[in-house]
């Protein structure tokens, strides 16, 4: 097999940025207060329309949320503000964060399933469902996105939320930013951005680079992002805008989670097993995109289309014994993706309806290896401290395959204005999914392929009932595949997909009011269930390989609501918070630590049992205040426990983490720096950031780091 470095050029060749998340940006610089922008939302309507109009919960975090005295490296920084979203940093860069949105993706060990990303309209997740957002360029970012509830359904597969992305694009004369951020455990990013452009042509490019020493053993990483956008904004043909993305991680390491002994013994400690085997993963990202918007009279039309290539090579700590049968894959997973899409999408203006019908295609190629982590000259060797044996290094080939998803979705949309009260909006989405794999190292040559098909239908009604409040009632039916990565695995250790594997499905209800009391306060409040059958729960998790089944029928049923107030000069308060009750309403066979010959050895999962990683309870409250020069922010979060495994044999306990920043904007001529210095964990408060879900070895806690400092300075020129 090639090399990492071989397989991914820096930027992958490709066009088309579908833009299905993203608002035409205004002429001009953006204002400087967001809270005088007109917000408009698109996701639920893809089209620009005002959030009161929308039967659907949707927020924005605009650009001064997600800058102002923070890192702009995790998501994580600012998502907790969304109610409905949990965003966990597991202060490990070699598994990304731990996205949920009401529940939805909260089983994923590593990676993000179960809630679709965009950068720019480029799809973050790809068509099997998984996604990242390690790619995510928070520096540049103008804005981020958030849909939750039945109207995700619309994005089709693994669609229990939208997190969109739109980085900053405007005409304006020459000028950008270079910044920089260090703090406690050798963190430090650095940044610079240049933009420019006029009503015709406009353009930006960011760049930055980020990395850390990690506050606990074998946890140091480092990452770059190079973000290029053209908009050619008055070409014959409609408007234009191009996109590249670049992202290289080398070598970030995991120090892996913690058993529960571990964990009181010492918070700060690494698995054994990570140094043993010295476990990391690399990853190596490029994508490029391009949207075109054209006027056709009678309709507006918008085509889009992406392409990119994604490597990852990734160290793990299967124990030698696991390695060396036949049957097995290695210790070292090696994937070159291969990705693309057209996203093509007319909008029709008669009477009271805006109609949009369009048709998604997405396809994925990726060429599967795995590797003994380890080389010895002896065939079958105790262990790593064994003569001639060395852990940590790539070995042997144990498995190659070439895997392929197809997607094709035909969608249509559309929203009645009943006189100036009332909204209604319906659509449907029908997806059809193809997954293709074909085994290299098998005599046979053996092939295996699976689809899937649903039609999710979306239906919502919405009452004006005065210009700044508005009432909503919404459904929407959505379906989730297994990835790739739930497929690789087989109950029997064959190699091949675990094709027996069907996909989840969910109907989806919602209930809410918004309002917005210029100038000074904006609420909302939204009450959903969601009942999912055929839910993927975890078959068998043994020495790190998992394998899946559908058993669970689950219930999620919760209450969100969130306030922002300006009740004078300088003074912001926002707050938010949600209660969810999500676990499964039947019982099931689980086999935590194989073999399981016979259900008298599985373990009973019941009926009643909570969710793994979903909090039942979530706060967030913010005030800050601005004088003159000078700004100030206090920041609080809170959540309640986090059960580890579908057995709910354990769990984390809550926390409540108070962080705060000062933020000073001085004069140096022309020029406007801003400094800022920020304290996160104020108390200093021992607690576990995140979980890693159904952990075969019990290493289940990934602890968060004590009291940290960031400072940071801003200079725009």
């Amino acid at each position: 097999m090639p090399s990492l470095r071989n397989r991914l050029s820096p930027v992958a060749l490709a066009f088309a940025l579908s833009a299905p998340s993203q608002a035409e940006p205004p002429a001009g610089d953006a204002p400087a207060d967001s809270t005088q922008i007109a917000v408009v939302v698109v996701t639920a309507t893809r089209t620009e329309r005002d959030p009161l109009d929308v039967p659907a919960s949707v927020d924005v975090i605009q650009r001064e949320d997600l800058h102002e005295a923070r890192l702009r490296v995790n998501v994580s920084e600012t998502l907790d503000r969304i109610p409905g979203v949990v965003a966990l940093n597991r202060q490990n860069y070699a598994q990304d964060l731990q996205i949920s949105i009401r529940g939805f993706g909260a089983r994923s060990s590593f990676g993000v399933r179960g809630v679709r990303l965009y950068v720019d309209g480029v799809p973050a997740t790809l068509p099997d469902g998984q996604g990242q957002v390690s790619n995510f360029p928070l520096n540049a970012a103008e804005r981020i996105e958030v849909l939750r509830g039945p109207f995700s359904a619309l994005y089709g597969n693994s669609s229990g939320g939208v997190i969109a992305l739109t980085t900053a694009l405007h005409p304006k004369p020459f000028g950008g930013e270079v910044s920089f951020a260090a703090g406690t455990d050798n963190t430090q990013r650095t940044a610079a951005d240049l933009a420019g452009g006029t009503e015709s042509f406009v353009y930006a490019l960011d760049g930055e680079a980020f990395h850390t020493g990690g506050f606990r053993l074998h946890s140091s990483a480092g990452r770059g992002i190079l973000n290029l956008r053209a908009g050619f904004l008055d070409t014959p043909i409609g408007k234009l805008r191009l996109s590249v993305n670049s992202l290289e991680s080398g070598n970030a390491q995991d120090p892996l989670g913690l058993t529960r002994a571990m964990l009181q013994a010492n918070p700060d400690q690494t698995a054994a097993p990570a140094l043993q085997f010295n476990t990391r993963k690399s990853t190596r990202q490029g994508t490029v995109g391009a949207d075109l918007r054209s006027d056709l009279g009678l309709a507006q039309l918008e085509t889009s289309l992406w392409l990119g290539d994604r490597a990852i090579r990734q160290f793990q700590s299967i124990p030698l014994a696991t390695e060396i049968p036949a049957s097995s894959p290695g210790g070292v997973i090696d994937l070159a993706r291969h990705f693309g899409g057209l996203d093509t999408r007319a909008t029709f203006e008669t009477g009271v309806f805006t109609t949009t019908g369009g048709l998604d295609f997405e396809r994925l190629d990726e060429d599967r290896a795995g590797y003994n982590n380890y080389t010895s000259r002896t065939p079958n060797p105790a262990s790593c401290t064994a003569p001639a044996v060395v852990c940590g290094v790539l070995g042997a080939l144990r498995r190659d395959e070439t895997n392929t998803v197809d997607a094709l979705d035909p969608y249509l949309q559309t929203e009645a204005r009943l006189g100036e009260a009332w909204r209604l909006l319906a659509g449907a989405r029908y997806s059809h999914i193809q997954f293709d794999s074909s085994d290299h190292l098998a005599n046979d040559g053996a092939a295996a392929a699976i689809s899937y098909s649903a039609l999710n239908p979306t239906a919502g009604v919405v009452f004006r009932a005065t210009p700044t409040v508005s009432y909503y009632l919404s459904y929407g039916r959505g379906f989730e595949t297994p990835t790739l990565d739930e497929l690789a695995y087989r109950p029997d250790g064959n190699p091949g997909l675990n094709t027996a594997l069907q996909a989840a499905r969910s109907n989806n209800y919602e209930v809410g009011a918004k309002t917005r009391l210029q100038p000074g306060l904006s609420a909302t409040a939204a009450a959903f269930w969601t009942r999912t059958s055929n839910d993927i729960v975890v078959q068998s998790n043994f020495n790190g390989r998992s394998t899946y089944y559908n058993a669970a029928q689950t219930r999620r049923d919760g209450v969100e609501t969130s306030i922002e107030a300006h009740p004078g000069p300088g003074w912001t308060l926002a707050a938010s918070a949600t209660l969810i009750d999500a676990h499964f309403a039947n019982s099931f066979l689980t086999c935590p630590s194989p073999p399981c010959s016979s259900n008298g050895q599985r373990k009973l999962v019941r009926a009643g049992n909570k969710l793994p990683s979903v909090p039942a309870r979530t706060a967030w409250a913010e005030a800050k205040y601005q004088t003159g020069r000078v700004e100030l922010q206090a920041e609080a979060r809170i959540q309640s426990a986090l059960y580890v495994n579908d057995l709910n044999s354990d769990y984390a306990g809550g926390a409540g983490v108070f962080d705060a920043s000062v933020g000073y904007t001085g004069s140096w001529g022309p020029l406007r720096p801003h400094f800022f210095a920020r304290v996160d964990n104020l108390s200093g408060r021992r607690y576990v950031g995140s979980v890693i879900v159904n952990e075969s070895n019990g290493r289940f806690f990934e602890p968060a780091p004590t009291r940290t400092w960031l400072f940071g300075f801003d200079l725009p020129f």
